[in-house]
């Protein structure tokens, strides 16, 4: 079935080639300064009204309908995905940070010409409400983010109009701060955040990182040395504000002080030496080490974890990306990856979907409907013939497994054979002598 658009199909396909061509001679922000790279592109869509067309605005719409049904991630996060040229593609996806993360967000694509996917990062207010925190495109370098609050974070990745490819997204989380302590001491973190103080009297407002005494306490970051001074429960201490922040850290029971107020320091300067003054002084050496805003004290390990993961390699096959596909046998559509996420929907054996990306060993998936969630990979095969069936009566080939909103895409004859591919609720995926692929109820 020819698609309908308000415009001429060609003449859609050659002005989203002039708008590639501008966006790569003028860079994605040249004429609309403060606007995103997205939306600066569908401002140059509706100037050219596209969004009057089908698929242009199709294109917009989708922008918003992904971030409403982003799915649930945890990372760090790897999947390798598939924009097809003819749809009006763009997902999304939801995921926690702690604040002094800083996130780290690229996408690899293929081709890496001509098909450029525009990346968003959004800080998830409310259900209703969220706020654009960066933005790039693929010709850039990706995304490197230092995250200012704990809360939850929407990435949403879309391709320009008409163009298609292959991308990887790749997302991990690392300190935004460099370690405090020199790794000539073989520093480890032994006590954190929270841990009970004084047979539980008060908690722990910082983290010990323990070292051999007299290893160097370093500058976490480039900043100002803004008090230096000795107190009851931290000994010899040192304040230290880093430039552009909204916090100070805290060095304690340091052995020697080796800078002074008001002085300068860079990343890895030496502010003093471990030790255990203070209230330490029947512990082993030990930084504490603890960061200050304008609330209090707030956790320091995020700002300086050295533990960064890695994503799990992907294992589900690749050959299933942007295929009609279906269930082997029972299964299950998860709202994450993984078996113990919440259950959107129990499948039956031949249900079609379509796969979107892979992550480790899961599909991540949509059925007819809309309806998007993880599956496992081992549980889907392609969509290939299962068996033949006669039409006893002639009726419409539809293009969706909804004879009330769909369109029909032919009449198929009586005694027409089809092959069924696949099923969903009460209809079958078919394909006819001539090639034609569409739906029908199973009914008849």
């Amino acid at each position: 079935m020819k698609h309908r658009y308000t415009l001429p199909y060609t003449y859609l396909l050659a002005v989203c080639c002039m708008l590639v061509s501008a966006c790569s001679k003028n860079g994605p922000m040249s004429l609309f300064k403060k606007l995103s790279p997205h939306d600066a592109y569908a401002q140059r869509l509706k100037d050219a009204g596209l969004d009057r067309t089908a698929m242009g605005g199709a294109w917009l719409q989708s922008s918003n309908a992904s971030i409403n049904r982003a799915l649930s991630i945890n990372i760090p996060y790897k999947e390798t995905g598939y924009f097809a040229a003819e749809k009006t593609q763009a997902t999304a996806l939801r995921f926690d940070a702690q604040r002094g993360q800083k996130l780290h967000i690229a996408v690899l694509k293929r081709p890496q010409v001509a098909f450029d996917i525009y990346i968003d990062l959004l800080q998830e207010l409310s259900a209703t409400e969220r706020k654009l925190i960066a933005s790039v495109d693929t010709t850039g370098t990706g995304i490197e983010y230092e995250v200012k609050q704990t809360g939850r974070y929407i990435l949403r990745l879309q391709p320009e109009l008409l163009r298609g490819g292959e991308y990887t997204l790749t997302i991990t989380a690392g300190p935004s701060l460099n370690f405090p302590v020199s790794s000539t001491g073989k520093p480890n973190i032994g006590s954190f955040w929270g841990d009970g103080r004084d047979e539980g009297a008060r908690r722990h407002e910082g983290v010990d990182i323990f070292a051999s005494k007299h290893t160097p306490a370093l500058a976490a970051a480039d900043g100002i040395v803004t008090n230096v001074t000795e107190n009851k429960l931290g000994g010899l201490v040192v304040f230290l504000h880093p430039n552009d922040a909204d916090y100070t850290l805290y060095y304690a029971h340091l052995d020697k002080q080796l800078v002074q107020n008001g002085q300068a320091v860079h990343t890895g300067d030496t502010v003093g030496l471990v030790g255990n003054t203070g209230n330490a002084r029947t512990t082993p050496p030990h930084l504490h080490f603890g960061i200050y805003a304008n609330g209090g004290a707030i956790n320091p390990l995020p700002f300086v974890n050295r533990e960064i993961k890695a994503p799990k390699p992907i294992s589900a096959p690749l050959q299933l990306l942007n295929a009609t596909a279906r269930t082997t046998g029972r299964s299950k559509l998860y709202a994450e990856a993984s078996e113990k996420a919440v259950v959107r929907e129990n499948l039956p054996v031949s249900t079609a979907l379509t796969v979107e990306a892979a992550t480790d060993g899961w599909y991540k998936a949509a059925l007819p409907n809309g309806t998007q969630g993880y599956i496992s990979s081992r549980d889907v095969a392609l969509a290939g013939n299962l068996r033949k069936l006669t039409l006893k009566s002639a009726q419409p080939l539809w293009d969706a497994p909804d004879t009330t909103n769909a369109a029909r895409k032919t009449i198929l004859s009586a005694g027409d054979q089809v092959n069924i591919k696949a099923a969903f609720k009460n209809y079958f995926l078919v394909i006819d002598d001539n090639d034609n692929t569409g739906w029908i109820p199973a009914s008849r």
